[in-house]
């Protein structure tokens, strides 16, 4: 976007014109590949591994599989002393994303109303490791051992509580629980406050710290986890032939979403602007997703309605891509329903494939990546992308980062999670910068080896 506010969308939905354009003007992470936006936007872009192994930890070298993605820098340097007492790893982790998004938006010591700003933080398990901790000490050494922050530390509103905190923000600290799909769903329940008009400024996303024994052999006993614990680097396979299962991975990440007259009256730089937001359910098994991929189609087609925007409008979609055998088809087929036919369907890449999945964070932090592929024009490669399952036609970015042409461009954030959930989210940014790499047609296939034309081709 070139540091401006999107002045105009020609394509607007009907009942949009009375409500805000939405913003995004900060970003914060912490993720396996780095301790904030850049160095973690860097790795991506490197197509950096972030899994590891796990046994250096005493606790975990009984487990079947003792891989994952922990964070690369630990949250402690940057916490004040009663935060690293007071603060669940996970509140950790979010208050590190919510301090580092806070200032990259401009907002540190800005006078603005406490009152008109909220957070949305998103949770898919909050933080076990408490509540295991509490019980252990119950077990052991009785009730009057137990510690007493052990319920506020392991409640799910303890992230959006800590960062609330952290930011002053008075206008409400809500938490999204929707399973892998939390961070996203985040991201759409802060668009929807603002468009509302109810807050100016929303700090947006997700933490999780789901790397304890407990938590890993309970996705190990549902047979979810990959099996690959010798070669952890080539473990989370999304969209691949190959790949058999996901690798659990922690982090966080922040959006500062606000609106658009809020943000312009700042001064505020924009990276890109919340244009639709949609949702659906699958109400089809509390595991298994629906194997057409039907709800994932309703998702990104009323994100997209919701945007006044066509499928044909898309240039890239940031996928689910759990790496899970039935979880990738399904989405795989829902994602091909909806493109099917136009003249150039999007690049699709998956974040986890670096980071594993990192729960109620990962719609949050892959959310950021999206704006930040909008913001570049560049679309970080699917690691360990080889070649698709049969049937499974979608165009996987890998080896290489795709370059998208200048002008507006449209990206969609699609995820699912445990129970069928739904959620799916269309933003665009207008930017302008050097032409497509030319070679860029060799490094987003489809199954059977099929080349996506250059991407300055067809007036994309």
């Amino acid at each position: 976007m070139s540091g401006e506010i999107h002045q105009e969308t020609s394509r607007t939905h009907p009942g949009a014109r009375k409500r805000r354009k939405v913003v995004v003007t900060g970003l914060g992470a912490t993720t396996a590949l780095g301790g904030d936006v850049t160095s973690t936007w860097d790795a991506m872009l490197r197509g950096e591994n972030g899994i590891r192994r796990l046994d250096d930890d005493p606790a975990m070298r009984d487990m079947p599989r003792q891989i994952g993605g922990r964070v690369r820098v630990e949250p402690g340097p940057g916490l004040e002393p009663l935060q690293r007492v007071r603060l669940s790893r996970t509140a950790q982790l979010a208050v590190t994303a919510a301090g580092e998004a806070w200032q990259d938006a401009g907002l540190a010591g800005f006078a603005g109303d406490p009152e008109r700003v909220a957070v949305v933080v998103a949770a898919a398990v909050a933080d076990m490791t408490a509540l295991i901790d509490g019980w252990e000490a119950l077990k052991n050494r009785g009730w009057n051992r137990v510690p007493p922050l052990t319920a506020p530390l392991s409640m799910g509103n303890a992230s959006a509580a800590a960062v609330s905190v952290l930011l002053d923000a008075r206008a409400g600290a809500n938490t999204t629980v929707s399973a892998c799909s939390s961070g996203t769903q985040a991201v759409a329940t802060a668009a929807d406050l603002i468009r509302r008009g109810v807050v100016d400024v929303v700090a947006a996303g997700g933490a999780e710290a789901p790397l304890h024994p407990m938590v890993l052999g309970a996705f190990a006993a549902m047979q979810a986890l990959s099996k690959r614990v010798d070669d952890p680097a080539s473990a989370s396979r999304p969209y691949d032939r190959d790949r058999d299962g996901m690798v659990l991975g922690e982090g966080a990440g922040v959006l500062i979403m606000e609106s658009e007259e809020h943000a312009r009256a700042r001064g505020a730089r924009c990276y890109a602007e919340v244009v639709g937001i949609g949702s659906s359910s699958d109400a089809y098994h509390l595991v298994q997703p629906e194997p057409s991929g039907k709800g994932t189609a309703k998702a990104i087609l009323h994100s997209l309605a919701d945007a006044g925007l066509a499928p044909a409008d898309v240039a890239h979609v940031n996928g689910n891509g759990v790496a899970t055998g039935a979880g990738d088809a399904s989405e795989a087929r829902g994602i091909r329903d909806v493109f099917e036919g136009t003249a150039r369907p999007p690049a699709v890449s998956a974040n986890k494939s670096m980071i594993g999945h990192t729960l109620g964070a990962a719609g949050a932090i892959e959310s950021i990546a999206t704006v930040l592929s909008l913001h570049h024009g560049t679309v970080p490669p699917t690691r360990n992308f080889t070649a698709a399952e049969r049937g499974l036609f979608l165009h996987v970015v890998h080896d290489a980062p795709w370059q998208l042409g200048d002008g507006e461009a449209v990206a969609v954030k699609n995820s699912s999670g445990f129970g069928g959930h739904n959620v799916a989210r269309a933003s665009a940014a207008r930017r302008s910068g050097p032409a497509p790499d030319p070679s860029a047609g060799s490094r987003a296939r489809i199954a059977g080896g099929a080349a996506i034309p250059p991407a300055g081709a067809g007036g994309r």
